[in-house]
């Protein structure tokens, strides 16, 4: 026993001195330093962040721990859920965040223009703030799942910033049942189940909300499609239908770019009585991409909207890195134009999932990823969809 209390008592000892020893070298006083007159201000200015440096945060966002850090108020937030403990295939989502955050690396305020948009995430009047992960546990599913809710409701709670310039719009206090404008987040997943806690969260606010899902995969399976346990109801498989029984969602929802294998027909029936619509990866070749844009807007009318959107509706050749690959989904160009006419509808929220990046290559699936995210940002802010570029086009061209 004498063995043990040693190290113990000198352990002690060292930790009061080393106390003492830092309380006492508090009172020395710092001298200022005028960097103006250092060699590399002098030369070159300020010490600026390159788009392969600088702290990890999305796009070069200013960036805080907003869960413990309530001094920096914020308009749209992006936050990290990296979650991926109810997966049915591969794992690996919880490093989702990481790789969207490094695929978004060349993006940058300075850099944000593009044909697109005809503008930049920055240039609506939008305070926007990257508030890092939640610690969420990756033992404990339910725990997890609290976890998840328990920051949303934080986040979403908190008062905005009201914007930075005059460009910048109230979007969300129609909605809200408060009447006060609260903050919108992306959320970076994680596995798909991370919705259901992101639902019930904004439920507090709004109310029932319509959902845009844009995945390979309908999500809607009943609950006890993966066990008869409680813990195995919630999967990122079932959450829409958890959601449903608890009232979250409209009966106003629908997916875009379905392609997996079903049991049957009944996997179908099942999802209507979810409330979905289903636009299948097919539709965009049989009808054409307005219309696909035009029936995902009259579906979702004038209710808010959540839209989430799982990497895996873009065909795998173009982003690998996911936990249930289907081939045969939608080009990445197209999921953009999708959402580039999806702008104008009342979003109090959004999401991507389900980026595993130990199944990447070079990056694509994060540097995807994050162009959306980028592409979301700016969707958020409009009132309508941009007009086409226009170049050696006139409007005739677009009738041809």
């Amino acid at each position: 026993m004498s063995g043990l209390l040693l190290p113990l008592l000198s352990f002690s000892l060292y930790a009061v001195g080393e106390c003492h020893s830092q309380h006492a070298f508090s009172s020395v006083q710092i001298p200022s330093v005028d960097i103006a007159t250092e060699p590399w201000t002098a030369k070159y200015g300020a010490q600026v962040d390159l788009g392969y440096t600088g702290p990890l945060s999305f796009s070069h966002f200013p960036y805080a721990r907003c869960l413990e850090d309530a001094s920096q108020p914020f308009d749209i937030g992006i936050i990290g859920f990296p979650f991926d403990t109810t997966t049915s295939y591969r794992p690996g989502a919880r490093f989702g965040p990481f790789a969207i955050r490094s695929g978004s690396r060349r993006q940058h305020h300075n850099r944000g223009y593009t044909l697109t948009w005809d503008s930049s995430p920055y240039d609506h009047g939008s305070s926007l703030m990257d508030c890092g992960d939640v610690p969420v546990s990756a033992y404990d599913n339910a725990k997890a799942i609290d976890q998840m809710e328990a920051a949303y409701d934080t986040l979403l709670s908190r008062p905005v910033m009201g914007g930075i310039s005059e460009a910048y719009k109230s979007r969300t206090a129609a909605f809200a049942k408060d009447g006060k404008e609260h903050p919108r987040i992306v959320t970076l997943g994680g596995d798909h189940t991370i919705v259901l806690p992101i639902l019930r969260s904004l439920n507090k606010v709004y109310g029932p909300v319509s959902v845009i899902h844009f995945d390979a995969h309908l999500d809607t399976w009943p609950p006890m499609a993966f066990g008869g346990t409680e813990q195995e109801r919630i999967t990122h498989g079932t959450f829409f239908s958890i959601a449903h029984e608890e009232h979250l969602m409209t009966n106003t929802s629908i997916h875009g770019g379905i392609r997996c294998k079903m049991l049957g027909i009944e996997d179908m029936e099942h999802d209507d009585t979810v409330g979905f619509q289903v636009i299948s990866t097919d539709d965009i070749d049989d009808y054409g991409i307005l219309n696909v844009i035009k029936k995902i807007r009259q579906r979702v009318g004038d209710s808010p909207v959540y839209l989430s959107l799982d990497i895996d509706v873009v065909d795998p050749g173009l982003a690998p890195a996911t936990g249930t690959p289907e081939v045969g989904g939608w080009t990445t160009r197209e999921v953009k134009r999708i959402l580039r006419g999806l702008s104008g509808l009342n979003f109090v929220g959004a999401d991507i999932v389900e980026v595993a990046p130990a199944y990447d290559h070079a990056d694509i699936t994060g540097i995807a990823a994050a162009d959306i995210v980028a592409d979301f940002l700016v969707m958020m802010q409009l009132d309508v969809p941009p007009k086409p570029h226009v170049g050696p086009f006139t409007p005739e061209d677009l009738n041809w």
